[in-house]
């Protein structure tokens, strides 16, 4: 069990619940007609608290919920200050905080950016692309990617040019990649030291890299990500801030996530 926001809001939701539905059962075995207009100020707190923690509770644990990009590890995909929303029941209806799967969907496909439990520190989120799916070979040598023996194609878009948020990687090499049909901007920065080696993806795992491929903390470095920790897939973003600049970033306001 994850003691995280998640937990807090279902305890403010059961608390809250608990406090009105009891005061209401007291109201009915003591044969009152009505609630009278001087309340508990607790219970008043509580029927007031208690429709709006629900309804938040349910759209983040089963719907969507939002996320902030902290880091520049999906660049030029995201930038720090991006805003995205994750849709929560792509791959599977999951219980809050326990995070037990109650409803299996859609399984995660090679390319979809998702956010997931960071498995050495699972109350850490992170955001990847998978790359390898259970039963993959993933192989990363020269800064080239390959799936199971075949190189993923990849074409030069010259040299990237960052702004705002995104400078401090103007110099890499921009490319387009095609990930087996799903394609994608990555950066490489080729003065910068690159992890290599094959990885055999088990199953139930999966194998995922930043976009930005040398400055991402991913499966190169600790390994594959279980099912379990997965929690949705990112799809859209809908506010960016620029926080050098210091403004909003209007441009990349309702971009589709690919």
């Amino acid at each position: 069990m994850d003691f995280d926001f998640s937990f807090f809001l279902l305890m403010a939701t059961v608390v809250t619940g608990v406090i009105w539905g009891a005061y209401i059962l007291l109201l009915k075995f003591t044969h009152t007609e009505s609630v009278p207009e001087n309340e508990p100020l607790i219970v008043e707190y509580a029927r007031s608290f208690f429709p709006i923690v629900l309804i938040v509770l349910v759209l983040r644990s089963f719907l969507v919920e939002p996320f902030r990009i902290p880091s520049g590890s999906m660049m030029p995909t995201l930038l720090i200050g991006d805003f995205i929303l994750v849709n929560k029941f792509t791959y599977g209806i999951r219980l809050p905080v326990i995070n037990t799967k109650v409803i299996d969907m859609n399984q995660p496909e090679r390319g979809d950016v998702v956010v997931f439990r960071y498995p050495k520190e699972p109350a850490v989120d992170y955001i990847k692309r998978i790359i390898g799916l259970p039963g993959d070979k993933i192989a990363y040598y020269n800064k080239n990617l390959y799936v199971n023996g075949s190189p993923v194609q990849r074409v030069s878009l010259g040299m990237y040019h960052g702004v705002g948020q995104g400078q401090s990687m103007t110099g890499a090499e921009h490319f387009e990649e095609n990930l087996q049909g799903v394609e994608h901007s990555i950066l490489i920065h080729n003065g910068a030291p690159s992890v290599e080696g094959v990885y055999v993806v088990p199953e139930g795992h999966f194998f995922v890299m930043g976009d930005n491929r040398d400055n991402s903390n991913d499966s190169r470095y600790w390994g594959t990500v279980p099912e379990e920790n997965l929690v949705g897939k990112a799809f859209f973003i809908w506010m960016s801030w620029d926080w050098q600049n210091k403004g909003i970033g209007f441009d990349r306001i309702g971009t589709v996530l690919k």
